[in-house]
């Protein structure tokens, strides 16, 4: 299912350079005073989920008001520290190794690249994507094929965005897919859930030739 996917370990992705422009990184629950729903389930594991490059958070601001009424943006993860993106990126290949102990040290980067992405070029240590699915007025999520965070192992290859889920699922990512889009962030397509801007997949996707953020740690 990746043969017609770039994935994030591509060399097309990992050439591209970076011209860090220096946007800082601001919490989404005070940019937006309360505009963006911000889900508190990575609130255990980090305190930092809720921060984004700027730009990628008036991003946001602009696809809520895409959405039609009574559907909302859930935002669940944004900026991930480069020391916890390593742990995540490890922890998995070794899962993978552990399953497949014929597999070369390639197949394994391209595997585990499906799900986490490299550190070195991880949009999310950049600030510059975020995880987010739709929910109703009253919080309820709404179906989008698999749960966030779904391993390709786990949904049989559902996570991916283009894969075939049922009818209600599919109207559901095209409503996200396309308030995101309008605004310009563009989506990783093994994850229907990722979504970015100003990074080197972003450059990639829309033929820009440098990056504007670069992995950064918060002070």
């Amino acid at each position: 299912m990746t043969a017609d996917v770039v994935l994030m370990s591509d060399p097309r992705v990992t050439s591209v350079p970076v011209e860090e422009c220096g946007e800082p990184l601001v919490d989404v629950r005070a940019y937006a005073d309360g505009f963006l729903r911000v889900d508190a389930r990575e609130a255990a594991r980090q305190d930092t989920y809720m921060y984004l490059r700027e730009p990628v958070a008036a991003r946001l601001v602009q696809a809520e008001k895409q959405l039609p009424s009574g559907v909302h943006l859930l935002f669940l993860e944004g900026y991930r520290p480069p020391l916890l993106q390593r742990r995540y990126f490890e922890a998995y290949a070794d899962t993978l190794r552990a399953a497949h102990p014929d597999w070369t040290a390639d197949q394994v980067l391209t595997a585990t690249s499906r799900y986490v992405s490299p550190p070195g070029v991880a949009p999310h240590s950049a600030g510059a994507a975020v995880d987010l699915t739709l929910v109703a007025e009253d919080g309820t999520e709404l179906d989008l094929g698999t749960r966030v965070n779904a391993t390709p192992e786990e949904s049989a290859g559902a996570c991916f965005t283009n894969a075939p889920v049922s009818s209600r699922a599919r109207a559901h990512r095209d409503l996200l897919g396309g308030a995101l889009g309008a605004a310009g962030l563009v989506n990783y397509p093994t994850e229907w859930w990722h979504w970015s801007y100003g990074d080197r997949y972003w450059a990639r996707a829309t033929g820009r030739p440098y990056a504007l953020f670069g992995p950064r740690d918060l002070p």
